[in-house]
């Protein structure tokens, strides 16, 4: 019994790719043909042992039926079917999830990164780094409405993170698989990934990758998740500084909280005792009451929340998604 299993275990060693590109993709039927077949011829030439996982996440444009299809004219190929849109973090987290390779490479679906760049990737990567990302010096894309905001929230992200990268927003990115496997991902901290390597200890690097206008559909992403990332990138820089000693920040907030609220009362009191003065009917002491309370109870549940959050998921490995199928070819051995 035992002999049959170490030979299985030694195939899997033997089988295991070196590379794990992992695409999420929205309704890119027009791109996915075309960005696997460049993918395919790319990495072809590289003479390493590749696969290649696409993440449909939730499709709604024929772009699952596309990948069935697919995945019998590539062998490399692997689909992973979401049951919904969950959003590209979640679809990512399911790429990582399903990938088998030595170091990950991400990049989006919709032709707008360049796969050709994926060997610089790796070129750097065998300088010793733990994760590569890209920088779209010569971004395509509109002024005004994309790169003035991009702009703004890489400075402000590393900023915050103490992560200085030109460009955050780049999905092209490598990573070593241990690296990714340290962490775990939600709402939209994928754009932080860099950050969070940073907090596991990993060596970053950047390099210059090119940038291709839309050829085909529109963008997906809006301003209407601003919000969510402002929150994310706060969670961020609160696991940064008081992951591992979260009462440095509770403490402060109730020493400073409960300061205000002394000296606030001991005015009062002077004033009833002291000056003999009527204090029930005075704005302060509600005002005072019900920000000490409310600000104390907002601030603190919201932080309590998203460590417990964590908690739930990491210790039962709860993912954030939930697949409906993998489709892969009928012969293939993965």
């Amino acid at each position: 019994m035992k002999l049959p299993m170490l030979m299985q275990d030694q195939k899997a060693k033997i089988t295991q790719p070196e590379i794990s590109v992992i695409i999420p993709i929205y309704n890119e039927v027009e791109s996915l043909e075309h960005l696997i077949r460049r993918i395919s011829d790319t990495l072809d030439e590289t003479h390493v042992s590749y696969e290649i996982i696409c993440v449909d996440d939730g499709s709604v444009d024929g772009t699952t039926e596309l990948l069935r299809k697919q995945v019998d004219l590539y062998p490399q190929l692997r689909g992973v079917v979401l049951r919904r849109n969950y959003g590209q973090t979640a679809a990512m987290s399911a790429g990582f999830n399903h990938a088998q390779g030595k170091i990950f490479v991400t990049l989006d679906g919709d032709l707008q990164n360049e796969p050709a760049d994926i060997p610089l990737l790796l070129a750097k990567m065998s300088e010793g780094f733990d994760l590569v990302s890209g920088w779209r010096k010569e971004r395509q894309d509109a002024a005004l409405t994309r790169l003035l905001p991009s702009k703004i929230a890489n400075l402000v992200i590393g900023w915050i993170t103490g992560v200085k990268l030109n460009d955050y927003g780049c999905s092209l990115k490598a990573y070593r698989a241990e690296l990714i496997a340290d962490m775990n991902l939600y709402g939209e901290l994928h754009r932080f990934l860099p950050a969070l390597a940073f907090i596991e200890g990993a060596r970053i690097a950047e390099l210059p990758v090119r940038h291709h206008a839309r050829q085909f559909g529109q963008s997906k992403y809006g301003l209407d998740r601003t919000f969510r990332v402002v929150m994310d990138l706060l969670t961020v820089s609160f696991m940064k500084t008081f992951l591992t000693r979260p009462m440095h920040v509770f403490g402060l907030l109730g020493i400073t909280f409960t300061g205000l609220g002394v000296l606030t009362g001991g005015y009062l009191v002077f004033l009833k005792y002291g000056l003999n003065e009527g204090i029930a009917d005075r704005p302060l002491l509600i005002l005072s009451a019900v920000l000490l309370l409310t600000g104390i109870q907002l601030f603190s549940i919201g932080l309590l929340a998203e460590l417990l959050m964590r908690t739930y998921h990491e210790s039962q490995s709860r993912p954030i998604y939930r697949v409906r199928e993998v489709v892969q070819a009928s012969n293939s051995e993965n």
